[in-house]
């Protein structure tokens, strides 16, 4: 599979199994990925998996789950990493 390089720069990219560490590399791809990765996930991975994968994340950031929310038709309420951001309280700004 082809994907930015960048994207695993914590991890030796050549010993990673897509199938395996799938849930790792999907939200990887999901958060920091460029459009190329979006389409390289596609490619690879049935789009219910990358939906239940999506689903289950529990660190997507508003731009990430707004567009996973678009994409699949499916309110934000639904995803994981909504209902634990509504639980996780922000530092206040002074």
């Amino acid at each position: 599979m082809e994907l930015s390089k960048a994207l695993f720069w914590d991890t030796k990219f050549e010993t990673i199994d897509f199938e395996k560490h799938r849930n790792y590399v999907i939200e990887k791809v999901l958060v920091y990925g460029k459009l190329s990765d979006w389409r390289a996930i596609q490619n690879y991975y049935s789009n219910e998996v990358i939906k239940e994968i999506a689903m289950q994340a529990r660190n997507l950031d508003a731009k990430t789950l707004s567009f996973l929310s678009a994409i699949y038709d499916i309110p934000k309420e639904q995803f994981r990493c909504y209902t634990t951001q509504q639980f996780t309280p922000k530092h206040w700004d002074y």
